[in-house]
């Protein structure tokens, strides 16, 4: 069956708006017809390559959308349900997963090599991180699909995926942020709002923005944000003047650059913990001093998918939404269609992209 998709043809090439042939559910695959998906800053890594994936490819690893058919054995969804995407499944076998650490499994990506679908030509493509959101439909493992929780808008659950495990476990799981501690989150995009809004989730006393860009204060604050800082060579300097000299108790880096890890190694208070979660280069190197590691006796930790266990938080998630904790609406800049998807990576690229939303 044709379907429309947005295909990267190769690393550095502009995405194409194509046809696809997509084939039907085979044993343990569902067939989900896309509602939505998020326009990510790591497709655009796997899209330039800082991210390596088999291409030509389908992007988008951000959805949720409806059922339209199961192959044999699958049992946990049926035609007609919602679901949410789980770009990276745990195979529950290696060793990541046997110490329960589901986000580190070994073998999450395995799918992003197989063939998803073929271009009219019959040129074969891959699921990119094992989803292939991009697209009005997709065919998936059984293994990354979710129900999608009663009470969530289809649209919006489509954040749920990736941006909102991704900024709630780094509160939650990674920095493990306490009632009344102070945290400083570098970035206000899509993770970055995401990580506000669980800071305060989390009942933190006080919450500090950092982002380049002035105009994103407003959003910030909207998010949790009691405090907004356009990031400098002084922000550690004013964080640390907002926090009585100390700095915060947490720092989450939600941009994957070198300056901004250091900026916010350098926020966080004596004993305090900083989390990285944007993924950065390997031209992008931090450096620290051996006096400094000793003296500041700080954590520095990296943060993958949240540190989160999607099948587990999920339910969590979506009572925070329910109660209205937690508002994914807030998280959207920009609602574009699957056409708008080029023009949104190119804004990206140029520094000038908010967090868009592909509603099909």
């Amino acid at each position: 069956m044709a379907v429309r998709a947005a295909v990267l043809p190769a690393i550095g090439s502009p995405l194409e708006i194509t046809g696809i042939d997509l084939p039907e559910p085979g044993p343990g695959q569902v067939r989900i017809r896309l509602a939505a998906a998020g326009v990510c800053h790591s497709d655009l890594s796997l899209s330039n390559g800082t991210m390596r994936v088999p291409v030509p490819a389908v992007l988008g690893h951000e959805g949720a959308g409806t059922v339209v058919a199961v192959g044999e054995g699958v049992t946990h969804v049926s035609p007609g349900d919602g679901a949410v995407l789980n770009w990276a499944p745990s195979c529950g076998t290696c060793h990541a997963c046997s110490l329960g650490e589901v986000w580190l499994c070994a073998n999450a990506l395995d799918g992003a090599a197989g063939v998803h679908a073929r271009t009219a030509d019959g040129t074969e493509l891959h699921p990119g991180l094992n989803v292939a959101a991009f697209a009005e439909e997709t065919v998936v493992p059984s293994s990354c699909v979710l129900p999608l929780p009663e009470g969530v808008p289809l649209t919006d659950a489509a954040l749920l995926g990736c941006a909102v495990l991704t900024g709630y476990g780094a509160v939650h799981h990674s920095a493990k942020v306490q009632p009344g501690e102070t945290v400083a989150v570098f970035g206000v995009g899509g993770v970055g709002l995401a990580t506000l809004q669980a800071a305060r989730i989390a009942g933190a006393s006080r919450i500090v923005a950092v982002d380049v860009s002035p105009e994103k204060e407003e959003l910030a604050r909207t998010a949790g944000a009691t405090d907004y800082v356009v990031a400098s060579d002084t922000t550690p300097r004013e964080i640390r003047a907002l926090t009585g000299k100390q700095g915060v108790d947490a720092a989450v880096e939600c941009v994957g650059r070198a300056v901004t890890i250091r900026a916010a190694w350098e926020s966080t208070r004596r004993g305090g913990r900083t989390t990285v979660v944007g993924i950065g280069g390997k031209d992008q190197q931090v450096t620290f001093n051996a006096l400094e590691l000793f003296h500041w006796g700080r954590t520095l930790s990296g943060c993958v998918y949240g540190n989160s266990d999607p099948a587990k938080d999920l339910p969590v998630l979506a009572e925070h939404v329910r109660a209205g904790r937690l508002d994914l609406g807030a998280l959207v800049t920009e609602r574009i269609g699957l056409e708008g998807i080029p023009a949104a990576f190119e804004n990206m690229l140029a520094g000038k992209g908010g967090r868009a939303l592909v509603v099909f």
